[in-house]
């Protein structure tokens, strides 16, 4: 299954590349306030599951464009191109994200960066890869110092307070915050240690799935605001390394409104 998840993140990620070429002349629209979609999406996403369907065809799938698709216990969740509006400004920071969940619980993670040609995999039990090679989060153990990523709210302004409000409690110990614009690349580079924590409201769980594994086969710990585990849920989630995690934990919590727990 690991094997079709990369075959299909490829290939998503080959097609990507080829349009980006082309972009002046893709086709957009625009699903709600700044959020996005090309026909490289709905193209990349076809081909994901073309692949997925020829070797499995009797699992569900759960696809950013094209909803869910009924099937046994296994669903495939797929953003077939993290970072739309990046790539749409030839800003080159996007990615392919699939995971593969078994009854709700996620079994395999990839996320492929196809300008960088880096291909992230996770199975669990099994620990998590960078180009074949193993991965784990940073060390680093207190906020002086940390390299931090979120993810700005940016499709609603309903909870811009409280998002700024943690950004005013991380930034004044940290060596620096960024945001890139694709939350599964945010999510990877935690896992492979070039961040030391992320956190995000609002992610849909096609964003995050493939990250969250991979993220907890590093050494990892992913929760959603409240301590919890229903990130995927509610799409507040926050991860990093255990110490880094904890005292990303305890930096937002003051800022946690109730819509957001």
């Amino acid at each position: 299954m690991l094997n079709i998840a990369v075959r299909a993140a490829r290939n998503a990620g080959d097609l990507i590349q080829r349009s980006s070429n082309n972009i002046e002349k893709l086709t957009i629209d625009q699903k709600s306030r700044n959020d996005y979609a090309s026909e490289v999406d709905r193209m990349a996403e076809q081909e994901i599951i073309k692949v997925i369907r020829a070797a499995f065809p009797d699992h569900a799938i759960l696809a950013e464009e094209s909803g869910h698709h009924r099937g046994n216990d296994y669903v495939w969740v797929i953003d077939p191109l993290d970072g739309t509006t990046n790539f749409l400004h030839g800003f080159p920071q996007y990615a392919v994200s699939i995971a593969l969940k078994l009854k709700n619980k996620l079994e395999i993670g990839v996320i492929y960066d196809p300008v960088r040609d880096e291909l992230f995999t996770a199975e669990r039990g099994g620990g998590a890869m960078l180009n074949n090679r193993k991965i784990r989060v940073t060390k680093q153990a207190s906020m002086r110092g940390a390299l931090i990523g979120t993810g700005f709210p940016f499709k609603t302004m309903e909870h811009i307070e409280p998002y700024l409000g943690m950004f005013k409690a991380i930034a004044a110990d940290t060596a620096g915050i960024r945001r890139a614009g694709a939350a599964a690349l945010d999510m990877a580079y935690v896992a492979c240690g070039r961040l030391d924590a992320f956190w995000e409201i609002g992610v849909k769980e096609w964003d995050v799935a493939a990250g969250v594994l991979l993220i907890q086969e590093a050494g990892g710990v992913a929760t959603d605001f409240s301590f919890n585990d229903k990130y995927l849920q509610s799409g507040n989630i926050i991860v990093g390394n255990p110490r880094m995690h904890q005292l990303m934990y305890h930096a937002i919590a003051p800022h946690v409104t109730d819509k957001l727990k």
